[in-house]
Parts: C-alpha cells; structure tokens; sequence
C-alpha cells in the first residue's frame, strides 16, 4: 500500500459554544464560499463542550484571534492511505489502517489524531513528528510527500521527475534513515510508561455517516446554519454520573479538497431534505463511543490505538473522530455490545 503524506499543514482549534457568535460569519464562508477561500481542508465538530475546527493555514487566517478560541500548539500533517492504484482505502472506518498505521506509531510513542469521513480515513501527526513517522512506517508503505508547487496553482504536485504527481521519499540505507537533511534524520525514542487507561461512554443517539454533491449544499444551507449556528437546545453534560448517558449533542462537517461528508444523529437527519443526502446503501445507523472522562490534551500517545487496535482484532467497522478535548468512535449499531465488551475487556487487561 502507499502513504501519502498531503499538502496540508493542518491547525487544530477549539472554540467555545458562548464565543460561536465571533465566528459565525468566517465559519459560513469556509462552509459555503469555498471560492472565497483559498482553504482545501475544513472541518468542523460539535461536541457537548465546544467546537473543534481542523482547518489548513489558508483557513486558519479566516478566524480572528480572541479569548474564545484555543489552538492547539503543533502544526498537523496529513496522511492518507491508499491502495497501488491510487484508490483511497476505506472499509468503512479506521479499523483496517489500525495495525499498519496507527498501532507501529503508538508503540513509537507518536501522538496521532483521527478524522474518519465518509470518503476516507486521514491521520493527523505533528509536523515535528515526521522523521519518526516515516521511519516508522517505511518497512510498510511506498511513502510519498505531495508538496504544492506554488501560491499560482496549489493543486499541482511535483514528482522526482518533471511530470506532476507525487514525490517519492528515496529508500531508506541499511541501517536506518539517510544522513542527509534533518527531514529524514530520525532517533526514535525510548520505550515510555504504559499508556493512561481512559473511560469510555456508549450515548444512546444512533446516528448516520452522509454525504452530499457539493452542487447542492446551497439546497440545506439554511437547515444547516440553523443546526449549526441557532439550535436552542440546553447541550447535555458530556461527563455523568451514568455509563450511559441518554445522548449528547454531536455534528460534524468536512469540506476537504472538494468532498462533503457529514456525521449527525438520526434525529438531527429529519430537518434536512431526504432526497439531498446520500449514505451507503445499506442505510446503516451507527453508536458512538466516547473517550475521555476529561480533556485527553495532545501529547499522549497511543489513544486511538487503544480504541482501533481491538476493534480491528474483533473485525468490527469503525469510523473515528478526534475533536479538541475528546475522541469519538462510531460503531455499527447492531454491534454496539460487542465493542462494549471488547473495549472493557481491554481496559481491564491494561489496568491490571
């Protein structure tokens, strides 16, 4: 399989639900006027404690900076994994990138962060992490580093020929990575403490993973604003005193180079036109398993393997989503016991 590590350099931020006001109208243009912005990758969260945004840098200078948004120190590179022959792999969620990704990057002690659409699954690793990724994930993958080729025509990728397409990373020497350039120089680091066993929380929403042709998101732009922007409605705590809480307030939309996917309840699903939204074929709902009984911060490492790895060991399809403070799994609905089950037991072999 390929890796490709994309053009975008990506910043993650968090702005607060009674500071949204200050960013409704720089939001709406990045949703609804992408021919305004030169930013290819946005998306934005809702969670019960705030709103998560992982935007490129041409987006990042659409928000104004105030004391209602948080941004996370480190810039984010993007990964993608696809098949030889360019296709994007998606088996409906992280669960197949799990063991050849995610897991060898835990184990070096990379911090990772998860964006399932309904396209493809993107990994997120700090820009300073990237001589480790690559030596990590080398023996795996044919790597390559698409980079733009300049401010006239950002969607042009250069090659180590002259044609455009990606650049391949050259093979690595016998004994490790090539002495030349900091880029490629990589001292992985020592084998840390066990990783911090984290609750996970099982909401009763079911809910639905969509897209949409971006020819018609001017049809559910008023629903979508109103969802969005003006919902009345009180968000329920995300932490509680029960393992099961009745549900939780959670949308989430990407615009990313040109593709729409969005994941909402199924009772959010019933204010947009029917006819407008597409899933899979199957119409399958799926329940989401939150991680997290306070804010998981950047630097620690291995909290979406904890999740993927047992869910990718007992074969079952997972859509993953990290937002500022929490991460998010949704799993097939009928499964929902399962994974509980799964995730328990694996929480207590790391307790123990």
């Amino acid at each position: 399989m390929e890796l490709h590590i994309l053009e975008h350099r990506v910043r993650v931020l968090s702005v607060a639900r009674r500071g949204l006001w200050l960013y409704t109208h720089p939001l709406i243009k990045l949703l609804f006027l992408p021919h305004r912005s030169r930013c290819k990758f946005f998306s934005l969260t809702e969670t019960p404690e705030d709103y998560t945004l992982m935007v490129d840098e041409e987006g990042f200078k659409e928000l104004p900076p105030s004391e209602f948004l948080q941004v996370a120190e480190a810039t984010w590179l993007v990964l993608n994994v696809s098949s030889h022959s360019g296709a994007a792999v998606q088996a409906a969620g992280v669960t197949k990138i799990a063991r050849s990704v995610i897991a060898p990057l835990a184990e070096h002690h990379v911090s990772v962060l998860m964006l399932s659409t309904y396209q493809t699954d993107f990994i997120l690793v700090r820009e300073q992490d990237l001589s480790v990724v690559i030596h990590t994930l080398a023996q795996e993958f044919d790597i390559y580093r698409e980079a733009a080729m300049g401010q006239e025509d950002p969607g042009q990728f250069l090659d180590s020929k002259t044609r455009p397409g990606p650049t391949p990373l050259p093979d690595w020497p016998p004994g490790g990575a090539p002495a030349h350039g900091h880029l490629f120089t990589c001292c992985c680091p020592p084998a840390g403490p066990s990783p911090t066993v984290h609750p996970i929380q099982s909401p009763q929403n079911r809910f639905c993973v969509l897209t949409l042709d971006p020819e018609t998101l001017p049809a559910i732009a008023t629903t979508l604003i109103d969802v969005l922007f003006y919902s009345h409605s009180t968000p329920k705590e995300a932490a509680s005193s029960s393992p099961e809480p009745s549900s939780i307030t959670f949308f989430a939309f990407s615009l990313i180079e040109g593709y729409i996917s969005i994941v909402m309840d199924a009772e959010t699903q019933k204010k947009f036109p029917s006819d407008l939204l597409l899933t899979s074929s199957s119409g399958e709902l799926w329940r989401m398993v939150r991680i997290g009984g306070q804010p998981l911060g950047f630097d620690e490492c291995g909290i979406v393997a904890q999740i993927a790895g047992p869910l990718a060991a007992a074969d079952i399809s997972a859509y993953y989503i990290s937002t500022f403070n929490f991460d998010h799994a949704l799993v097939p609905e009928d499964g929902i016991g399962s994974v509980i089950e799964v995730l328990q037991r694996r929480q207590e072999g790391l307790a123990s």
